[in-house]
This record gives structure tokens, sequence and C-alpha cells, in this order.
């Protein structure tokens, strides 16, 4: 087995910097706040028009010609309508099946959100708060989300999976990202008492959740663990016979992250990062459990132009106004080129990869705010020749 995919991210979890239009006319950073400045017409409509346009099946389609096997599905924990203000969308992840099925590709669930925050990112829902693990009941609700999940689509010939939860913060990445500060809260009060999710936790989540998810998959179906972004830290605990067999591990690897550990900003020291951390790193961990990078992408600060301070756009507060491209169209596809390879080469001591994301609505060409963010789109990566055919 050897994945290749892609992410359908800011379909059924929005992300402002994907599509900032989707924010018109509120302050609201995440998709928390964005129901709570809009009418609820307005709201429903922007939604059923972002749903029903963003990903269609002719995307399936292309995928599918691409040679992609694969699609990683982010969905919210509200998916099935039970969480108002928020809108289910559970019929588009039923219209995401059958596409995925008449087009040959496998579907990875991925629970992206949860009710409080399992990272206080934007792309956990809601900014600066990160209570959920703290919460007994919003973590019981959770893995009823997930059982329902496992329920609804026992049986489908084109279930890869299920991720039982995104990204779940602890230290040390809560540092290294400064989340209070990079995610600033609306509400303080709110996000009083805020704080990683301890791996003690995590482990124990992680058993409710295969208890209640792999009962419902077939032999060729798994549930996919996040790393918490602690690559090396899961041995014992999925290494038990309970997970033989049925587990993967999940790690997303991004330079921009490399970049805030220190990751010499050119294309010379990328390719050594991504050689001498990533490669090895991964073929280490692949020796006791497949391994699949469920986020990664070409996406660097030497190419934008700008040190982007670990990913950060102008939405963060900084200020790109100003910049310029700084390469030639030719010298960005040899950039980008070079970490495809470097990168693509390094999942191959792995399981499989899937690109965030496949598709992002930015103008990189009339916004100076934007240059370089284009290599976040699949699409437009592999239609420029910087993501090589698979």
């Amino acid at each position: 087995m050897f994945i290749k995919g892609v992410n359908l991210g800011n379909w059924l979890v929005l992300e402002k910097w994907m599509s900032p239009h989707l924010f018109d006319g509120t302050t609201a950073e995440d998709e928390y706040y964005l129901p709570t400045q809009l009418s609820k017409e307005v709201y429903e409509a922007r939604m059923l028009i972002h749903r029903s346009e963003y990903i269609t099946e002719r995307d399936f389609a292309k995928i599918a010609s691409i040679g992609l096997t694969h699609v990683r599905i982010p969905v919210p924990y509200f998916i099935f309508g039970d969480r108002p203000p928020f809108i289910g969308c559970i019929e588009y992840l039923d219209h995401a099946f059958a596409w995925a099925e008449k087009y040959g590709l496998k579907i990875l669930i991925d629970l992206h959100t949860a009710p409080l925050s399992q990272n206080g990112f934007d792309n956990g829902g809601i900014c600066g708060v990160c209570k959920w693990s703290q919460s007994p009941e919003e973590v019981e609700f959770v893995l009823n989300v997930l059982e329902k999940l496992a329920v609804r689509y026992e049986g489908r010939k084109g279930l890869f999976g299920i991720t039982p939860i995104n990204e779940p913060i602890t230290e040390p990445m809560w540092s290294t990202m400064d989340v209070p500060n990079r995610y600033k809260p609306v509400d303080p009060e709110l996000a009083a008492g805020s704080a990683p999710n301890t791996l003690e936790f995590l482990r124990g989540f992680y058993e409710k959740a295969f208890a209640r998810i792999a009962p419902h998959l077939a032999e060729d179906q798994y549930v996919v663990f996040h790393d918490a972004f602690r690559l090396k830290d899961w041995k014992a605990f999925l290494t038990q016979e309970a997970f033989r067999e049925r587990a993967i591990l999940d790690t997303h690897q991004y330079l921009m992250v490399a970049e805030a550990f220190g990751c010499p900003q050119n294309l010379s020291g990328y390719v050594k990062y991504i050689e001498e951390e990533w490669a090895k790193d991964i073929a280490e961990v692949q020796e006791y459990i497949p391994v699949v990078v469920g986020e990664w992408c070409v996406f660097n600060s030497y190419a934008v132009g700008v040190d982007t301070k670990g990913g950060q756009t102008s939405l963060n507060g900084l200020d790109f106004s100003e910049n310029t491209e700084a390469f030639t169209p030719e010298q960005k596809k040899t950039i980008y080129q070079t970490i495809a390879n470097a990168t693509l080469n390094a999942w191959q001591n792995g399981s499989g990869y899937f690109y965030w994301s496949y598709k992002l609505l930015l103008d990189t060409v009339n916004e100076p705010n934007w240059i370089g963010w284009d290599s976040w789109d699949l699409g437009k990566c592999y239609d420029l020749g910087w993501f090589p055919g698979v």
C-alpha cells in the first residue's frame, strides 16, 4: 500500500486564508464567529453556495486523472447539523463517496475540528481557544460523531479510514507556534484556561475512538491517528496488539514549521532538512507502524521572497503588501520542482501522503499579500509543472 492523495481542505471546514471572500462583511477570523456576524439567511445562503460549488464531481475526475489514489476530507464536529447555529454537511460527504467510488478513489474522513477546539488554530474552528479535552461532555460528543460516521459508511468500498481528530496540539508545538499570540482569541473569558492536550489524555481518547470505529471497518480500512506533532512518541502505544494491522500514524510536515525550527530559508537548506530530518524520521517510524504524511506542500518563505515567520499570512497581522515576485516563473518552477521531488522521495520511506490542499480561492497575481501562496494549491502546482505527474 502506498497512498498518493490530496486534501479537500476548506470545503466542509472553512479556513479564511484559503477563500477570504467567504468572510466578507465580517471581522470573523474563523468558522466559529462567522454565523454570529451574518444574518441566518445570508449565512445559510453563503454556505450553500460554497459547499455546492467549491468541490464537485469534476474535481474527483481531475484528481483521478492526475494519478492520485486517495482524498482526505476534513469534516467539522457539527457535520450532522446538531450544533446550531452551524449548518450540517453530511449530504456533501455522501456525494463525495459516490464520486470517489465512480472514479476509483478512496476517502479518509478526517474529523478536523472539535467543540472548544483541540489546538487553538483557525483550522480547529475557533482561534485561541483550546479546551476540548477539558470537557468530558464534549469529548463524548466527538466520540459519538465518530461512531455515527463509521456506521454510516460501513461497507462502502470508497472508505479508506477515519481520523479521530486532526492536529491535537501538545507541548512543545504549543510553545513553538505561540498559539495564544498567533491566534488571538476574540473572547478572552472563553479562552481562559486554554492549554495543550496531554499525551495521557490523547492515548485514552484514541483507545476509545478506536473501540467505536474499528468494529465497522473492513480489513483494508484503518483508524488513522494524528501524531500530535510528536512523531516518535507513539511506538509503545500503537504497537499494542489491539491496534495490530488496523492503525496508521498520521504526521504533518511543513517547511514553514521547519523554518520555525531553524531550517535555513534557501533551496539547499530545505533539501538538506528534507533528506536529513523528514526522510530519516519517516523511515525510523515506518519500521513499526505505517506512516502517512497527511499534510504537506511545497510552500516556503524563500519562494515567497519574504520571511513568513512560520507560514503566517497578512491575516495574522503581517504586512506583505509591498511584496513583489522574487523569482522568474522558470526560477520558481525550479524551486518548487526541486522541493517536490526531494519531498516525494522522502515520503517513499513511509506509506504515502496527502498534499494540502487541492485548491484555494486566492488572487496571487493582483494581491501582493498572497504572492507565493499558490504553492498550497495542488491543482495549480500540477498545471504549472511545479508538482510532477504521479
